[in-house]
């Protein structure tokens, strides 16, 4: 269920407030503004009315800086105790003008919102609770207090809504492909887990988010991996945070797909390949250098660069015990738990160089110098890997041409059965392609001869077929 956050101060004054303006804009003749939301599963219009900017709250349940808040953990806490004291409002002010990924930094984003409702007004209401709590539009409300505007449009919704319905309306409205200001990547990771923990099925969860289920699903994998990637990072007070992936999107789902298709040949690459990748994304190296990460990349170029201090000795295949079923399992595999071992050095160093004043200055020290070692190791592994990986590319080039090919000719048999039918052939273009054909299959046989000295049944065939034209 969703959390209960009570009621503010100010809710019965608000809430009078509310009736008052409803009233006075029932009175008003003309054509009066509504906004349509889908409430309890069916379309609903409710009116429009405006509302002074301060006499709003902002809503601490709303997904959008849900990660964030661990940014500062004593103000998080007071956030928790008491939501609507002005410590808490203030903070949450704070969060939704900064960076995602980094909230110590101001977002560009919010700039860019502030400038647009400066330059051509409020477009769309936002949408309030009768007692003031903001469920749409606490970014803009934040935009407003900087510009010093009054008052804000906003939709009612009905008396008789509770922080389930708040929670369903917001995100109805935000997660959508309409909404003016994005919701980060992790908080959209943190909504999905919350709505499969409410007992909806993840088919319904990517039809409300007009996503496939498989992105979907591999969402709660990136997540679920994150939150145990943050439990092996955990050294002393120093600890990673969800927020520290937010720039790894599309590495961490390239990932989650290239380890569903490895698993299906061998799940101990596969664990190989993450805890590989995983050591990339979190030394921050691009897109295009994790790619270059394969399940051999450790053992094969790897290794022999890492210093000493980095290095794990392979331990003996070992077997674990399961508490309660007097079982036991088979450990992982030593080249498997030596790269866990490299992943989770790195992840702990990662955390004491964020973790500022929390540790001692020689320990960061020592934790910054671990980092840039591993990046350097990793970095001149990179290098024969990225050659090997363009050599192993030219080798499949001309396989893959081939076979583009074949699907061409095919796609022509086709195209010839349908103009036959309907007398469209163009028959001296056609032979005028095939005669074409026959000279570039030619060329294609006198070149395999020369590159390839055992050829094979299809080249044997093509070398034939060639052999018999030209006598």
């Amino acid at each position: 269920m969703s959390k209960d956050f009570g009621l503010p101060p100010l809710a019965a004054d608000n809430k009078g407030l509310v009736e008052q303006r409803l009233m006075e804009a029932a009175g008003v003749g003309g054509v009066r503004e509504t906004l349509t939301i889908e409430w309890r599963t069916q379309p609903l219009s409710i009116e429009v009315i405006d509302m002074p900017v301060d006499a709003l709250y902002y809503n601490p349940g709303t997904h959008r800086i849900r990660a964030q808040r661990d940014h500062d953990a004593e103000r998080d806490r007071v956030l928790d105790e008491d939501p609507w004291c002005p410590e808490s409002q203030d903070y949450l002010h704070y969060l939704l003008q900064a960076l995602p990924a980094d909230p110590a930094k101001r977002d560009p984003d919010f700039d860019v919102l502030k400038e647009s409702l400066h330059e051509f007004k409020q477009t769309d209401p936002g949408l309030i609770t009768r007692e003031g709590i903001l469920v749409n539009g606490n970014t803009r409300r934040a935009a407003f207090k900087e510009l010093g505007v009054a008052n804000i449009r906003v939709g009612v919704l009905p008396e008789s809504c509770t922080w389930g319905d708040i929670n369903s309306v917001e995100l109805s409205l935000q997660l959508r492909k309409d909404h003016r200001r994005d919701y980060s990547y992790i908080n959209e990771l943190l909504t999905f887990e919350e709505q499969k923990s409410l007992g909806r099925p993840v088919l319904e969860i990517a039809r409300e988010f007009r996503k496939k289920p498989a992105t979907v699903e591999g969402d709660l994998w990136v997540l679920t991996t994150l939150r145990d990637l943050i439990e092996r990072s955990r050294d002393g007070q120093a600890q990673l945070r969800l927020m520290d992936f937010e720039q790894h999107q599309e590495k961490l789902r390239e990932l989650q797909r290239r380890y569903v298709k490895e698993s299906a040949v061998s799940k101990d690459d596969a664990e190989l390949l993450k805890e590989t990748r995983l050591t990339a994304i979190v030394l921050n190296f691009s897109k295009t250098d994790v790619r270059l990460i394969e399940p051999e990349f450790k053992s094969r170029y790897l290794d022999q660069r890492l210093p000493e201090s980095l290095r794990t000795a392979p331990a003996a295949p070992s077997a674990v015990s399961i508490p309660g079923l007097n079982r036991t399992v088979k450990s992982a595999p030593p080249k498997v738990a030596a790269a866990k071992a490299l992943t989770d050095s790195i992840l702990k160093a990662k955390a004491v160089e964020g973790a500022g004043e929390l540790v001692e200055a020689a320990r960061m020290a020592e934790a910054s110098r671990t980092f840039q070692a591993a990046r350097e190791a990793v970095e001149d592994a990179l290098e024969p890997a990225g050659k090997d990986a363009r050599i192993r590319k030219r080798k499949q080039a001309a396989p893959d041409r081939i076979h583009d090919a074949c699907q061409d000719i095919q796609q022509c048999i086709t195209d010839l059965s349908l103009a036959r039918a309907s007398r469209s052939l163009d028959e001296e273009a056609f032979d005028e392609s095939v005669v074409k054909l026959r000279q570039i299959l030619t060329r294609l046989a006198h070149e395999s001869s020369r590159s390839i000295k055992a050829p094979g049944d299809g080249v044997s065939w093509l070398l034939e077929a060639v052999r018999g034209e030209e006598m």
